[in-house]
This record gives C-alpha cells, sequence and structure tokens, in this order.
C-alpha cells in the first residue's frame, strides 16, 4: 500500500464522491459511493513522454514547479505544472460532476520549446477497491476503449474522449515508467495503465487530453457513465459544473464585508460544506480521512454530532437550512433504544470505531434542534423530531450523578479523558433547555415543567460544584478519570481520589478536581448561555483561557494547558471561539484580530485546517476542518449582524440561552 500524504492540498467531489488532492495535484484517494468509506485509491499518476528517449515523467513528480488554485467561487481545482528542463507544461483541471459520479481530469498539455516534438500521454491506476487488495480484477474493455477495475458491486471505468493507444493491466507500475505496456488484457489484480499517442506538437502548441473515472455499481453502468461523458463537450462539462456550484452559493446569504479575502473564504466554508454533506443521507464528515491506519489519531471521515450541531448551527446561519434539516432526520435515526447515542457514526448511520460515550454531543443535537428552529419556525420538523427529544431527555436524566448533580463520567469533546466535564455539563444545560423550549413551542405544558426543574437544578450544580473561587476560575471538570499509577502517586501527594468497581468488580480511579484552563469552558457562554458573556466568572474563565492558552510565537488559542496532540498547537476553531465570545461582549476590534488572525492562517486553497504549528505557524494538521470553517461562519456572520462588517441580513440564530 502506497504511503499516502498525512496533509492534503485540495478536495473535488459532489457528495457522493469525495477526491483528495495533493500540492502536485496526484489524486491520493477517491471515496466512493459515500464520501467516507471506501477509500479506493492506491497510487494514480499522470504524466507525459517523449518517444527520443528516457521514461514517462509523472506531474507529480518533484522536477515540476507546480502551483494550484480553485476557479472562483466552484470546486474546480487547477494545477499547473511546469518541467524548465523538458520545456513542457500541463494544466489540470479536476472535479466531480455534480449529477454522475464521474471524475472529471482535464490535462492541456504545452510543448514550450523552441521545437517541434512528439508527446505521448501516460495514465496509471492502481486501486484499493473496497479498502481491500484481495479480489480486485483490471480489464481493458475494447468496445468500452477504457480501463475497467472492480471488486463486488464496485466498478471504476477510466478512459478519454479518444481512443486509447497502449495499455497493461496488472503488474503495471514499471511498464508504464518505461513507456512499454506490454498489452495484457485482463488481470487478476489492482492496476493497470493506458497510454495516448498526441502526435506532434509545433512550439506553444496545445492539446488537451481528457480522462474520465466513472463509478457504477456494474460494468455496464460505469461504461454508460464514460460513454455519456464522452459525448459532451468540454465547454459543456466544465461551465454546468461551474453553474451547479455558483448556483449553489446563490441559495446561502450573502455576505458583503468589504473584505474580499474574508467574503472570498466565506464562500470556500460554503463549498467545503458542501462536499463535506453526505448527499445521500444528509450526515457530514468532520474532515476527509487521512489516516486510514489510525496511526497517529482515531480518524477524522466520521460524523460526530458534537461537531455536526455547531456546522449546522453554520448551515442555518448562512441560509442552507434544508443541508440542516437532513442532518436532524439523519441523527434522529441513528439513537439508540435507550436515547443515547454513541460517540460517531459513518455516514449512512452505521456506528463507527469509537472510545464511548460522550454526553455532551447528546445535549449538542439537543440544543442544535432548537437553534435550526428558531429562524424559520416550523412545527411539523419538532412534531416529527419530538420522539428523538424525549428519549434523549430521558436518557440524560438517567445519566445525571446523584451525588454531584452533573452528567455521570463520559469521554471529553477533546475526547482525550473521562470525567464530569464542565463543557459536557454545559451542552446538557444547553439541551435541555432547548428541549424545554421545544415542548413549550409544542404546548407539551408537562414535559417542559418537568424539564425545566431539571435544567434549574442542573445548573445550580455546575456553578455550585464547578466554579473555584481559589483559582477564580471554572474547573475544567470533576471525578477526572486517572489510571492506577497516577492515581496512587497524586493520592500519596494529599489530593482527594475515589475508586469505584464496576459490576464485575474491577476498578477505575478517579481524582476529584481537574482544574486545567481548558478552551472549551467558553462553551458556558458561547454557544449554551448558562451564563451571559459578561458574568464576572466567566470573564475571569475567559481571561484565563486567553493567558494560559495563547502560544508566544505564533497567537492563537490552544485547546488546554498541557496539550500534546500533534506537538500541542493552536486551533482555528478554538481561535474563533474565543472571537464569538468577545463578539457577546461587544469587544469588537478584539474578536476581530482573532478572526483576522485564522483568515492569515489558511492555506494556499482558502481552505481551514485544525491547527496552526505553534513555532512556525505552517499548518500543521486535517485540511480541512469542517468545523473550523463552521465557526468561521459564525464569527463572520455575528460581526456583519453586530454591524461590525457591512451590513446584510441575517436571520437570528445560533442564539445563547433562551
Amino acid at each position: 500500500m502506497t504511503q499516502k500524504p498525512y496533509l492534503i492540498s485540495g478536495v473535488v467531489g459532489n457528495g457522493r464522491m469525495l477526491g483528495c488532492l495533493d500540492k502536485q495535484g496526484q489524486l491520493v484517494r477517491l471515496f466512493w459511493p459515500q464520501i467516507d468509506y471506501p477509500q479506493n485509491v492506491n497510487r494514480v499518476a499522470a504524466g507525459v513522454f517523449l518517444p527520443q528517449g528516457g521514461q514517462v515523467v509523472w506531474l507529480h513528480q518533484p522536477e515540476w514547479e507546480h502551483s494550484q488554485y480553485y476557479q472562483e467561487d466552484t470546486n474546480i481545482l487547477v494545477t499547473r505544472a511546469v518541467h524548465n528542463y523538458l520545456d513542457i507544461s500541463v494544466v489540470t483541471e479536476d472535479f466531480a460532476l455534480p449529477d454522475r459520479d464521474i471524475l472529471v481530469r482535464n490535462y492541456l498539455i504545452r510543448n514550450e520549446h523552441s521545437e517541434e516534438r512528439e508527446i505521448h500521454f501516460y495514465y496509471y491506476s492502481d486501486l484499493a477497491i473496497g479498502e481491500g487488495y484481495r479480489y480486485n480484477t483490471t480489464i481493458f474493455d475494447f468496445d468500452g476503449e477504457a480501463l475497467v477495475q472492480f471488486r463486488r458491486k464496485a466498478y471504476f471505468a477510466t478512459g478519454a474522449q479518444v481512443p486509447v493507444d497502449g495499455y497493461q493491466c496488472g503488474w503495471a507500475w514499471d511498464s508504464a515508467c518505461n513507456a512499454v505496456l506490454n498489452g495484457n488484457a485482463h488481470s487478476m489484480g489492482s492496476d493497470g495503465a493506458l497510454m495516448w499517442e498526441l502526435g506532434f506538437f509545433k512550439p506553444g502548441e496545445e492539446k488537451t487530453m481528457r480522462v474520465f473515472t466513472c463509478c457504477g455499481t456494474d460494468q455496464d453502468e460505469a461504461l454508460a457513465h464514460l460513454a455519456w461523458a464522452r459525448e459532451q463537450t468540454w465547454p459543456g462539462l466544465r461551465e454546468a459544473t461551474r453553474s451547479y456550484w455558483r448556483g449553489f452559493l446563490t441559495q446561502a446569504r450573502q455576505l458583503n464585508s468589504g473584505d474580499a479575502v474574508i467574503d472570498t473564504l466565506y464562500r470556500r466554508s460554503l463549498l467545503v460544506f458542501r462536499l463535506m454533506t453526505d448527499a445521500n443521507y444528509g450526515s457530514i464528515i468532520a474532515a476527509p480521512e487521512f489516516d486510514e491506519e489510525f496511526t497517529r489519531c482515531g480518524g477524522y471521515a466520521f460524523c460526530w454530532a458534537r461537531d455536526a450541531a455547531y456546522i449546522t448551527a453554520a448551515y442555518d446561519r448562512a441560509g442552507l437550512k434544508d443541508m440542516a434539516r437532513r442532518f436532524y432526520h439523519w441523527v434522529a435515526g441513528t439513537q439508540c433504544a435507550d436515547g443515547s447515542c454513541h460517540q460517531r457514526y459513518y455516514m449512512d448511520g452505521s456506528v463507527a470505531p469509537n472510545w464511548g460515550l460522550q454526553i455532551d454531543e447528546l445535549g449538542s443535537v439537543l440544543w442544535g434542534i432548537w437553534q435550526h428552529y428558531l429562524p424559520d419556525p416550523d412545527q411539523d420538523f419538532l412534531r416529527d423530531i419530538w420522539p428523538y427529544v424525549v428519549r434523549a431527555v430521558e436518557f440524560i436524566h438517567s445519566f445525571l450523578d446523584r451525588e454531584t448533580g452533573l452528567p455521570k463520567p463520559s469521554m471529553d469533546l477533546w475526547e482525550e479523558r473521562l470525567g464530569e466535564h464542565t463543557y459536557s455539563s454545559a451542552a446538557v444545560w444547553g439541551g435541555i433547555t432547548g428541549a424545554v423550549n421545544i415542548a413549550r413551542a409544542l404546548g407539551r405544558e408537562e414535559e417542559q415543567n418537568r424539564w425545566q426543574k431539571e435544567a434549574d437544578e442542573l445548573r445550580t450544580a455546575i456553578l455550585h460544584r464547578l466554579w473555584d473561587n481559589t483559582r477564580g476560575r471554572f474547573l475544567r471538570g470533576l471525578k477526572l478519570g486517572v489510571n492506577k499509577e497516577e492515581f496512587d502517586w497524586r493520592t500519596s501527594q494529599g489530593e482527594a481520589g475515589q475508586m469505584v468497581l464496576n459490576r464485575k468488580g474491577y476498578p477505575s480511579y478517579f481524582m476529584g478536581l481537574d482544574p486545567v484552563v481548558d478552551a472549551s469552558l467558553l462553551g458556558l457562554a458561547v454557544p449554551f448561555g448558562l451564563l451571559s458573556a459578561d458574568d464576572e466568572r466567566m470573564k475571569m474563565t475567559a481571561e484565563a483561557v486567553e493567558t494560559h492558552l495563547s502560544p508566544a510565537r505564533v497567537g492563537g488559542i490552544m485547546r488546554y494547558e498541557g496539550d500534546n496532540y500533534i506537538g500541542g498547537n493552536p486551533w482555528i476553531l478554538t481561535t474563533l471561539w474565543l472571537a464569538l465570545y468577545h463578539i457577546e461582549l461587544k469587544n469588537y476590534a478584539k474578536a476581530r484580530d482573532l478572526l483576522d488572525w485564522a483568515v492569515r492562517h489558511r492555506t494556499g486553497l482558502g481552505l481551514l485546517p485544525e491547527q496552526v504549528n505553534k513555532d512556525t505557524g505552517e499548518t500543521a494538521w486535517v485540511v480541512p476542518l469542517t468545523w473550523s470553517h463552521a465557526m468561521f461562519v459564525l464569527t463572520v456572520l455575528r460581526l456583519q449582524e453586530a454591524g461590525q462588517l457591512q451590513p446584510q441580513s441575517v436571520p437570528a440564530g445560533f442564539s445563547t440561552g433562551n
């Protein structure tokens, strides 16, 4: 299996197909028929060959100089490669057709040399269909003029707008590199290569190669897509795709901030939202997967209800209400029989690999349902979702710790520690409060009154148990789960701790207090509104966040003290979280500074990463992170609403409290 890069450069897709490309324009991942699974590419490469001698020169190799951009307001990715020694340039346009599962790769090849030369074009495809190498087959279909690769009910047909001049199925990489394809037409293997003789190029002459990869559940379907694509004109294909994406943007709220960079990033964020939302189900991935083997993390191509609650809040604020509505109908179908939810899911609602309950997610969804209702009240939606709400609140009630009044220990939002976390408690309070509002809107007085009492009791417990008067800020939580060695050492130093036996007699160990400063403490005010932003306790906590979590060299806000994930860097979303808090305080200059920091640390293609290297300011991890883009959209629209950007009507939503 080819080693894949952790950091990608660009993404293309249509909600069923998601392609990830590197800075050289090489297709390194292709997800289909869902945007989370499976990933079907091992290695795909395109290259040119001059018959005068030498080997095929692949476009991703370091001898080329590369530049890259998205066509304005589209998900069409353009990569320009210039080979100064060979005097050849190639401009590649990559995109997926909006209404068909066809990846289009248009190569404009130009002879930059002063003499006429003959050029051949090579395309190599090694697919790990269904993320596996067993039982793959690669054939050359003579009637379809295509390389067909398949496994079970997944078929990929690759061909061009012109007939093929050479092919090889199986063991094709070395042959392709040496420009000696052997004509083998059938292989129980995963790879194959195609070649086209493009003829002689006069000085300055350009010719086009258009390669289509067409997906289907059988060979006939994939080849039918390919035949259809060949019948289309290049201007027609490109313009239809451009029109689709620009039409999508016209459905959203427009931003005219007076800052072209911010406006462009806003539109790019909306385009990212569409790529990260599964067209079949309405679920949302946190990011395109980049660590399939879980070598440095637990993976990202899953739907977390917590991330999605923030993301759908951004959808709603940006006027993409239908996308948010589809998510909430989807999430209702994933609810467990007892009313709880799993940590994360695949796009089709199947339970994904996980490490335990995160109670903040259930609270976040209840909060998000109410936020979704606010801008455009629709009681039919509330009636449809009501059974989900009832079961969720009932589960939360059963999950409260009768000793502390807080939700029992579960994993925190960063998925690193067990405990009774302040953020989780605030999210649960926000969820119950959202359920109270839903009950009120539906005239369900009995549930409204009962749930309001629970919300009031939980708020009292949070303020009583989690405020640390000595430190002058909120604790991160109580009952922090630790291993036995840490428990023994800390209790030997005089700290309070507790050992708890489960039903089979196995022990778990908890420390009494977790005083670490964590950016998620901002959640008490934004978005859940348990405290107002100007509450003195909240202001002291936010000051601690800013003081303790701002790296001196590059700025931004880290997640928490002592964070060492990927080196412990500032995150885009935490920085914008603090910006949203300052907007609530009307500290607009500070909020704008934080926003500008996030904008400066976008990638060259205008995508927002998860983290920024604390020493260099370079992109450190995960591109693009959907939650980062959501926090950006929420921040700019809140600033606009506050009159700090050029005025534009934006509906209410993402409100705090009631």
